[in-house]
């Protein structure tokens, strides 16, 4: 009997190892234990290994300190015009304090969700039905700031709310939808004469930069073509110019040869006379012949005369 002292021993060894096993804990991140103490609040376990004492320390809830959703049935509520339509809400809340969490109230959800829908029924009844449609996130917030507040003592915060569906009554639903199409057509027909009027407004602003295109090109056109009849100008002034100064270039050589000649007053008057005859050819209507000239013109009128003479007898002459 002697050599089986080990086998109490083993046993005793055993349950001391389950018994420690059972009562070592590790609370993981983001959840927190609440252990009384023979029944009685004791402590708040965060993350973390740690150890129970056996029979005497108990955890009485876990409790995760996520975000948490929870999403209600539909609520039946009336609004201040009398309509009555069902509202489902969710709400995302947290709980902040496990201690209050866990002794604060019996069913936290269940008191959460019968808060929500009081909370509900009297701000939609302050409501009418249009308001009730177009104001969520006036309700929303509403019942954020009261839901908060009134979960506060159980340990929760209430982050946000939000009204999921709104069902009116069916013959609402019809005139609403009636509504929606009527507002669709009208804003169709806005859109199409936006649309034209765009065109239109494109045509318009088309046309006016080919107008403004011809009239730049008629103005080119114009500004070359007289361009081009001020150098005609120009050139033929040129032209006249140099004939001119031709002109007086061969009567200054000729003037020049006619001095280098040395000629004398009888030649001198015979040009003199040449020239008058020059300007007698011409459209004036009175001519005046200086003093010393008019001598040599008879003379020169009488010669031409024997000149003319002699040349009809010898004319007559030569018939006989």
């Amino acid at each position: 009997m002697n050599h089986l002292w080990w086998i109490p021993i083993s046993i005793l060894i055993i349950l001391l190892v389950l018994l420690f096993i059972a009562n070592f804990h590790v609370v993981q991140q983001s959840q927190a234990y609440v252990v009384t103490w023979l029944g009685k609040f004791y402590a708040i376990w965060n993350q973390g290994p740690h150890l129970k004492v056996p029979f005497v320390m108990r955890v009485a809830k876990k409790v995760s300190l996520k975000e948490q959703v929870a999403d209600f049935a539909p609520q039946p509520v009336i609004t201040k015009d009398n309509v009555t339509m069902q509202i489902d809400t969710v709400i995302y809340f947290q709980i902040t304090d496990p201690k209050l969490y866990t002794y604060g109230v019996e069913y936290p959800m269940s008191a959460i969700e019968n808060l929500t829908a009081t909370t509900l029924r009297n701000i939609i009844g302050e409501l009418d039905l249009e308001e009730t449609l177009t104001s969520r996130d006036l309700i929303n917030s509403r019942m954020r700031a009261i839901l908060d507040e009134a979960t506060d003592p159980w340990g929760i915060k209430v982050n946000r709310v939000e009204l999921k569906n709104i069902i009116p009554p069916k013959d609402i639903q019809v005139a609403m939808e009636k509504q929606m199409k009527a507002e669709r057509e009208r804003r169709e027909s806005i859109l199409q004469a936006e649309g034209q009027k765009q065109s239109q407004i494109l045509v318009a602003e088309g046309e006016k930069a080919a107008a403004i295109l011809k009239a730049d090109a008629a103005k080119q056109a114009a500004i070359l073509q007289a361009e081009g009849e001020r150098e005609a100008r120009i050139m033929a002034a040129e032209a006249e110019a140099e004939a001119i100064k031709r002109v007086q270039t061969a009567l200054a050589e000729s003037l020049r040869l006619l001095n280098e000649a040395a000629p004398n007053d009888q030649v001198v008057k015979l040009k003199a006379l040449e020239a008058m005859e020059k300007i007698a050819d011409g459209k004036a209507t009175k001519i005046i012949i200086p003093s010393e000239l008019q001598g040599l013109a008879g003379l020169a009128a009488g010669a031409k005369a024997v000149f003319e003479s002699d040349g009809t007898s010898q004319k007559l002459n030569e018939t006989k």
